[in-house]
Order: C-alpha cells, then structure tokens, then sequence
C-alpha cells in the first residue's frame, strides 16, 4: 500500500466517514465544514492520485464522478501501524509498547484491557 500525504489522508477520512463512498459536492462540503477551504482543482488533483494510488474507483452518476473507497478505515490503519513499527522500531512491536509506557501514552487501565484482550485471543474458539 503506497504512502498517502496528509491532505490526502484527509480527503479519505472524509469518505470514510460519508460511509465509504463521496461526491466532489460532499466532500467539498465537508472539507469546508472544517475550515479547510481547497480550491477545485486541489480537491480532484488529490483524489486523482488516490485513484492512481488504488485507495479509490471512480463511477459516473450522470455527468458527475462518485469515488468509492476501495481500502478501509481499518485496513489503512493496520497497514500503517506495521510500516511504522518496521520502521521506526524495526519490527520490534514490544519496543514499541514499551516507548507508550514510558511516556504515559498508555495507562494501567489501557495495559489491563489489552492483557484482557491477549488473553481471551489466546483461548481456542468455541
């Protein structure tokens, strides 16, 4: 999965959000709801490279494109996570699991429900 830059980022937040699928008119919308007024030609020059980049499909309705995302919210994360963890921390997740503690990123009551959740994906499936 190829890098996306922040506005780009953005602009998949914003379909993710409109429940995977965006008009230019809602995303152009959105984006101005949140003070973020891009041009025209900034908001189709980014979601073209989306396309190329394969996060999203375009289809006509009518005479206007709606974009599709073809990646999830989820899948982008956890890909993202490994890259960071290889890396950052060359692969070494404890490593950093250990940088959160250290600095209060993660809290007891964070460490609890993570042990809980190691422990119930270690029981065989019933």
């Amino acid at each position: 999965m190829q890098q996306v830059s922040d506005y780009e980022r953005e602009l998949m937040k914003m379909i993710w959000g409109n429940g995977g699928t965006a008009r230019y008119a809602e995303i152009a919308e959105a984006l101005s709801a949140k003070g973020m007024n891009w041009t025209k030609n900034t908001i189709i020059t980014l979601l073209a490279r989306l396309v190329d980049k394969g996060y999203l499909k375009t289809s006509k309705i009518g005479r206007r494109n709606q974009y599709t995302a073809l990646v999830s919210e989820g899948e982008y994360r956890i890909t993202q996570t490994e890259q960071f963890v290889n890396k950052i921390y060359e692969g070494d997740v404890k490593g950093l699991v250990s940088a959160l503690i250290r600095t209060d990123h993660l809290t007891e009551e964070d460490y609890e429900e993570l042990k809980a959740f190691w422990e119930k994906a270690g029981e065989p499936n019933e």
